[in-house]
């Protein structure tokens, strides 16, 4: 057996080991609002629920590892004192993940998840329409665990407003857990579905991805294409070049064949397909084929 004392290995290894071993993680989507009403949206796997009478959820933005920044849903939750947590499932996945990447202070990762915001009704952050649940929360309490890099801060919200979609209830009206189909997350890349099993989901480019609002309305539009397939395709670090899609098609007859019957919604069926074997840049080269 491996044996291992916090203090004799760096922080990044010990994160690692620890994500690795306590898992499923159950996914705080956490929406919030700047100080200049600007919305903000950004996961967080160190979540849980923690009672019922008042009914209290926990999350924690920690202190980045690499430098010892804090998060703008930290700043936003303990300035503004307010929270929506949404429950992430299977059809949102890759949306979620996207939404993870470090755009500027700022940035509405609403719009660059291609996700919808919903208004509140009790409080001033919006809500994930896509979200199977929606927990509208006040911040009771911020418990900061340290100041170094890698310290928790947990957020302690209490429930105000709790929004469930009618789609996942059972014949009893409470949760079906199989409809609910929620995600977790586990080590590394990792996720697990909680009604199928595991499942990896590659991280978020280390450079900012397009986003979802690059995308153009005809592919936003798609009548094939999902959330997760746009996910993937707003998760490029730039589109191809003209020349690097008709060189593709020179070495490709069939996808230049089907190019040029204009079938939209046989080429986007293609470009699923594509996305499916995690080759989002090649996908698009078959989008933006003329």
């Amino acid at each position: 057996m491996v044996s291992i004392t916090p203090g004799e290995l760096s922080t990044g290894k010990l994160h690692q080991y620890l994500l690795g071993a306590v898992g499923p993680r159950p996914i705080a989507f956490a929406s919030t609002l700047d100080s200049q009403g600007r919305p903000n949206l950004s996961p967080f796997s160190f979540f849980n629920v923690f009672g019922s009478n008042p009914p209290t959820l926990i999350f924690s933005p920690a202190r980045r590892g690499r430098d010892n920044t804090v998060k703008h849903t930290y700043n936003n939750a303990k300035a503004n004192k307010e929270v929506v947590i949404n429950i992430v499932n299977f059809d949102m996945v890759q949306q979620m993940s996207l939404s993870s990447s470090e755009y500027a202070e700022g940035v509405n990762e609403f719009e660059k998840a291609g996700l919808s915001m919903l208004k509140s009704e009790l409080v001033k952050p919006f809500r994930v329409a896509e979200s199977p649940v929606q927990f509208e929360c006040k911040v009771k309490e911020v418990v900061e665990l340290g100041q170094e890099g890698g310290a928790g801060n947990l957020i302690i919200c209490e429930v105000l407003k709790m929004h469930i979609k009618e789609e996942i209830l059972d014949e009893k009206g409470f949760i079906d857990q199989h409809k609910i189909d929620q995600v977790a997350r586990m080590g590394g890349n990792w996720y697990t579905r909680a009604n199928m099993g595991m499942f990896e989901v590659p991280k978020p480019l280390s450079t900012l991805g397009i986003g979802v609002d690059s995308i153009s309305a005809e592919i936003r539009n798609s009548k094939v294409l999902t959330g997760n397939d746009l996910g993937k395709l707003g998760n490029v670090e730039r589109l191809p070049r003209e020349e690097e899609i008709q060189d593709y098609l020179n070495e490709n007859s069939e996808i230049a064949k089907l190019i040029k019957s204009r079938d939209i919604n046989k080429i986007h069926l293609k470009a699923q397909e594509i996305l499916k074997q995690e080759k989002p840049e090649t996908a698009w080269k078959i989008l933006l084929a003329k």
